[in-house]
């Protein structure tokens, strides 16, 4: 995949396949994209994959972050128009997705939401800490992101490779960027009476055992307000649970009912 530029944009893998449905990934606050590696075996498949790459030195606002977004994703669309595409956020990017999702709804057939961080403001502990991090100099802001790792992920479900991509990308965050993705997530607005507009099916991934944010609670809330929505709980995850090797997110889909007719048109022909 190539390097990201200089402004948010696609990672797109060697192969496109511009005949199957669009899986638009947005990532976490690493913004890299690079963390779904252990998922795109699995997807590309049956999908055609883009990742967002957000730059480490970006600090647009959430309104900018949306549009960029929509419109990456109708440029990918001009020539297949009619294909389904699928939107997936992880953490931050659940949070974007969601307002991807409102800003555009006739963009997307499927919605998926993986441990959304639009609890932020619900552990006030994390909210302190986000505080914190703009006094810290550098070499302890840095300790500090090594320090956290264990939360962010349970290390010993990830594959020993795929552990040392997860340090590249949570240390790839300049402490300035880290603070301004910390204070959108401190802003992120989208209102229970917002929710009920997402008319598509959505699928809510939990982990029962993260310890960064209250996952379960957050979905299971988002649940009452979204008229199609799924929750699937994992049990034994933490809050990077895409990283994870005994996650398999396109298994998930098709154990819940989650594919298009035109996705299950194009798994049954494999």
């Amino acid at each position: 995949m190539p390097n990201v530029q200089s402004r948010p944009c696609f990672l797109t893998p060697e192969r496109l396949q511009p005949d199957f449905p669009l899986f638009v990934f947005l990532p976490g606050m690493d913004g890299t994209g690079r963390l779904l590696r252990t998922q795109t075996a699995g997807l590309e498949p049956a999908f055609d994959v883009r990742c967002l790459a957000i730059p480490p030195d970006d600090l647009t606002n959430w309104q900018v972050l949306t549009e960029t977004v929509v419109a990456l994703i109708e440029a990918e669309l001009q020539q297949a128009p009619d294909r389904p595409v699928y939107l997936c956020g992880e953490s931050f990017g659940a949070c974007l997705a969601m307002k991807v999702a409102l800003y555009a709804p006739q963009l997307f057939d499927r919605i998926i939401l993986v441990n959304p961080a639009s609890s932020f403001r619900r552990k006030p502990i994390i909210v302190w800490g986000s505080q914190v991090t703009r006094w810290l100099p550098e070499f302890a802001y840095r300790l500090s992101s090594i320090a956290l790792m264990p939360f962010l992920a349970y290390l010993g479900r990830v594959a020993e490779g795929d552990r040392q991509t997860f340090y590249d990308a949570v240390l790839s965050v300049p402490q300035k960027t880290s603070i301004w993705r910390l204070s959108l997530l401190g802003e992120f607005d989208v209102t229970d009476e917002q929710l009920p507009q997402l008319k598509q099916p959505v699928l809510l991934l939990a982990s029962a055992t993260d310890r960064l944010l209250p996952s379960l609670p957050e979905v299971q809330h988002l649940e009452k307000f979204l008229p199609h929505a799924q929750t699937v709980v994992l049990p034994y995850s933490g809050h990077a649970c895409l990283l994870e090797a005994d996650v398999n997110l396109y298994e998930i889909m098709k154990a819940q009912n989650f594919l298009t007719a035109h996705s299950q048109k194009l798994l049954r022909s494999r």
